[in-house]
């Protein structure tokens, strides 16, 4: 929550901060368009919609992932086979939307 820079108080995680996103993270060797967004809510209403902010105390869950690719060839040097090709690594958080209309 804290990579995209949402803020609770416009309810909301739109493609535009996404993209944002992207650019900052693509500054720290990813590849961007390998990065999977995903944003829901605790309603089920959608959290991406700008134009329907969710109310306040609805929680916007954000999850980012990103194949392991290398990371974790290393582990091979003390027995441990790294994840499968397919397998990614991911990172989510949760923060209650503050919108007020």
């Amino acid at each position: 929550m804290l990579e995209i820079g949402a803020s609770g108080r416009f309810g909301y995680i739109d493609g535009a901060m996404i993209a944002e996103s992207r650019g900052r993270l693509a500054q720290y060797g990813f590849v961007a368009p390998k990065l999977e967004y995903v944003v829901t809510s605790t309603t089920g209403a959608e959290g991406d919609n700008a134009t329907a902010p969710l109310p306040r105390g609805t929680g916007l869950r954000l999850r980012i992932a990103y194949p392991y690719e290398n990371l974790l060839n290393i582990d091979r040097l003390i027995g441990l086979e790294p994840p499968s090709e397919n397998a990614r690594i991911s990172g989510g958080g949760l923060k209650m939307s503050e919108y007020v209309p």
